[in-house]
């Protein structure tokens, strides 16, 4: 489609995204080995330490290739700032589109903003209504990051990356690795093909249908707002509670 930015394969990014192609090609020395190891050890230790004050969390995902005058801009926008207002940080992939959204909506209704950007060969500027951010060179570290802090995900339209996401989370709730924190799909229309497909998949016995329970589709801005807030206070007992402790500079807290 016109107007829309180009796919993260695109000829341009090749060989910009060569060092992760390398170390994906196979075994490499015990000393490459190593290193990228450490590397990865050394992007969670920052990135716990930038998040370790962020608040009780919300993510949505979402795509970074609608802009604002996409309707699902002004749906992300709005339930940025529900969210906001009830009491969440908003947490996105930093970056534009719908994470921006998302992001400014937080912010315009006076709530938390952040964002876990990620390093792409063609480079992801985070947006402009982010009140923390990190950087982030792997998808799996960020991933990580945008499940640990948060109560509830969001799922607004997306691709690829979006539906990554989406699912890593579902599979996380679905094998007990976290929380059963809710799952939900805006735009209903947009899902449809989705919700055929996981149909398909109880009725063939792929997935049990307790586990397609566990995804919730509306086109409501409210009913999502409400479902979070109520799992988050009955489920799972969310206060406002004490003070969070205070920042350690030695610890390279934010």
């Amino acid at each position: 489609m016109a107007g829309l930015p180009p796919s993260p394969v695109s000829p341009g990014r090749q060989e910009a995204g060569a060092p992760e192609r390398r170390f994906f090609a196979g075994p490499q020395s015990r000393f490459v080995e190593m290193a990228w190891a450490l590397g990865v050890f050394g992007e969670f230790f920052r990135a716990f330490r930038v998040l370790h004050f962020v608040g009780p969390c919300v993510t949505i995902f979402g795509s970074a290739r609608y802009g604002e005058g996409h309707a699902s801009y002004g749906r992300a926008r709005e339930m940025g700032a529900a969210l906001a207002r009830a009491g969440f940080t908003v947490m996105t992939g930093g970056g534009p589109g719908l994470m921006e959204a998302a992001n400014r909506g937080a912010r315009e209704a006076g709530g938390r903003s952040v964002g876990c950007n990620i390093q792409l060969p063609q480079e992801q500027e985070p947006n402009a209504y982010l009140d923390v951010w990190i950087e982030l060179r792997h998808f799996f570290v960020r991933k990580i990051m945008l499940a640990k802090y948060s109560y509830a995900f969001i799922v607004m339209p997306g691709g690829f990356g979006t539906l990554d996401e989406a699912f890593e989370a579902a599979t996380l709730v679905q094998t007990g690795k976290i929380k059963q924190f809710p799952i939900i799909f805006m735009d209903t229309e947009f899902w449809a093909p989705l919700q055929a497909v996981i149909r398909q998949q109880v009725e063939q016995g792929a997935v049990a249908q307790r586990d397609a329970e566990l995804l919730v589709f509306t086109d409501s801005v409210e009913e999502a707002a409400t479902i979070i807030e109520e799992a988050a206070r009955s489920r799972f007992g969310l206060t406002y509670g004490p003070p969070a402790p205070r920042r350690r500079w030695w610890l390279f807290e934010q």
